[in-house]
């Protein structure tokens, strides 16, 4: 039993690569029998997101898809279709982040999908709402990052528009259709009605950049310019120490009164431009810049010891290899090391979420491609002989087997 929130619900994943598997990965820590269903070729993912052993489980693989079974089915053959129906009449939810002509296609269209199973929720993450002119365009990670206005922000607050250096729409979107999909399953459980989602990803992008950055645009007619100045400023970032950066959020009168007390500059707490609120949002270029040379003669560390007894809010600006050695992350146990058949060791990162009964319970190692097809074509009604014969059609794929040091010996 996989214990969890989530247990007793089957999820069917058509999805690939990042937004679709961050959704379902979260259904699958929290119980749900995630199904990955993949195409001969197996998930792009399994080969972009960086080298491995087995050369099918790339470390972004492994973060996106614990916790699933995985079955390969050529979806261009009609054995593998009929089984893909099969599997759908059991599943209480369906993802996919194929491109809804691509979904019709294959004549599972939403009404497709509801003739198949009329209590199945269906969610499908698109690039852009199929109500409007973009709907058919496609969609990946920096397409949405630029539609969406991320690359904006960078050159509002440093004059060159960039991208955010991971697949940041790709999560939050991702992270957005597990919601969608979890109150879909209560609202069913409650009232019996099934429903059909559609999870967008620039809409989405677009709501998140102008909630924070519309400005004065939110007023009828404007009162003036787009953007949050205060996070927009140049000087809105880490600030430079004697050995590395220490990032700072001094908002409230209190925070900032003890940093310029701490930094040796009481008489700032009475200065014109920083003795308020309104006054250090009006100056704050002036504000984010007095900080620049106060800091350089102490240490991030030192810096942190004297903030942190000031109450005012102040962390490290990591490195990705010291984040990943922080001790606050080692005392709540955010890694573990377990072992793969495969792979050997590997570092999985556990759920930062702590809950006494939420999670699933019995963990599962990201899949190798098609590892489960035989189980669940079993599942599913065909006998051994069927899926042999199946097998032989090239309708599915073998699962794939490691190179261990016993077959080397019968090689």
């Amino acid at each position: 039993m996989a214990g969890g929130a989530l247990e007793g619900i089957r999820v069917v994943d058509l999805t690939s690569v990042v937004v679709g598997p961050v959704a379902t990965m979260f259904l699958a820590d929290y119980g749900a029998d995630v199904i990955k269903v993949e195409a001969p070729g197996g998930d792009l993912l399994r080969k972009l997101g960086g080298a491995s052993k087995s050369g099918q489980l790339s470390p972004k693989f492994l973060h996106f898809n614990r916790n699933k079974r995985s079955i390969v089915l050529d979806l261009k053959q009609a054995e593998s279709m009929a089984a893909l129906r099969r599997l759908l009449e059991t599943a209480d939810v369906c993802v996919s982040n194929m491109r809804p002509k691509a979904m019709a296609k294959l004549g599972l269209s939403i009404e497709g999908l509801r003739e198949i199973n009329p209590a199945m929720i269906y969610c499908g993450l698109v690039g852009f709402g199929q109500g409007g002119r973009y709907r058919s365009k496609p969609a990946y990670d920096g397409i949405i990052q630029g539609a969406g206005g991320l690359t904006a922000i960078f050159e509002k607050s440093d004059g060159e528009p960039r991208f955010v250096p991971m697949t940041i729409a790709d999560h939050t979107v991702g992270l957005i259709a597990s919601q969608m999909i979890t109150l879909a399953l209560y609202k069913r459980q409650m009232t019996g009605a099934s429903d059909a989602i559609e999870v967008p990803m620039f809409e989405n992008m677009a709501a998140f950049v102008l909630s924070e950055h519309m400005g004065q645009l939110s007023f009828d007619p404007p009162r003036g310019e787009p953007g949050d100045l205060r996070v927009l400023d140049a000087g809105a970032k880490p600030v430079a120490t004697k050995d590395g950066h220490i990032c700072i959020s001094a908002n409230t009168d209190a925070q900032a009164f003890a940093m310029f007390r701490a930094i040796g500059q009481p008489d700032l707490c009475v200065d014109a431009r920083f003795n308020s609120v309104k006054a250090r949002y009006d100056n704050v270029s002036a504000y984010f810049a007095l900080r620049e040379s106060a800091l350089l003669n102490k240490t991030t560390s030192e810096w942190i010891e004297i903030f942190d007894e000031a109450d005012v809010p102040a962390g490290p600006s990591h490195t990705l290899e010291s984040l990943f050695h922080d001790e606050h992350l080692n005392d709540v146990g955010l890694f573990q090391t377990r072992i793969h058949p495969t792979e050997g060791g590997i570092v999985d990162i556990t759920l930062p979420n702590k809950s006494q009964a939420l999670a699933r319970t019995n963990y599962m190692l990201p899949p190798l491609q098609g590892e489960h097809t035989r189980e669940i074509l079993t599942e599913l009604g065909y006998t051994a002989a069927d899926i042999d014969s199946t097998f032989v059609s090239g309708s599915v794929a073998e699962p794939y087997a490691p190179v261990t040091k016993d077959t080397l010996k019968h090689a």
